[in-house]
């Protein structure tokens, strides 16, 4: 599932939730979070970007996701990552390229949960350095997405 976007990746990080949601459920739930210090992080991010003259200088809208709209064919979008596999029972890889690196967040189902995956691809010098500036927060982040996938749907 997830191994072909992990070989060779220069950063790669899981952690596990138990949670009794679909896996749609889980991932709209994953990609609705966004509490008011997240989107200042993405601003502080916006300008970071720019400065850098990254690809992905922008900042993501944010919003509800149903798990109905949530879509597992390559190409689809979610947030601002674009599915590169999936299948709606198992799991789902979702990715944004960039110049400086490659990332993808995935998702799979384990036993009595879900497992979240951070794999990170570096291109060029500004890729780990970038990495090494936003790593702090994105742990945090991490987190909170884990606990509001696994949350029960209002």
């Amino acid at each position: 599932m997830t191994e072909p976007f992990a070989a060779g990746a220069d950063y790669v990080e899981f952690e596990e939730i138990e949670s009794e949601n679909s896996l749609r459920e889980f991932v709209a739930g994953v990609f609705s979070w966004s509490p008011p210090w997240v989107k200042v992080l993405f601003g502080a991010r916006y300008l970071l970007a720019k400065a850098l003259r990254l690809d992905t200088a922008s900042v993501p809208r944010s919003g509800r996701l149903r798990p109905e709209d949530v879509g597992f064919t390559p190409g689809d979008r979610v947030a601002f990552f674009t599915v590169r596999a999936g299948d709606p029972e198992r799991y789902l890889v979702a990715g944004v390229d960039d110049s400086h690196l490659t990332g993808y967040l995935t998702v799979e189902a384990v036993p009595r949960g879900f497992r979240l995956g951070t794999l990170v691809h570096f291109h060029n010098r500004v890729g780990p350095a970038y990495f090494a500036l936003i790593k702090p927060f994105h742990r945090l982040v991490i987190r909170g997405m884990l606990k509001a996938g696994a949350a029960r749907p209002a």
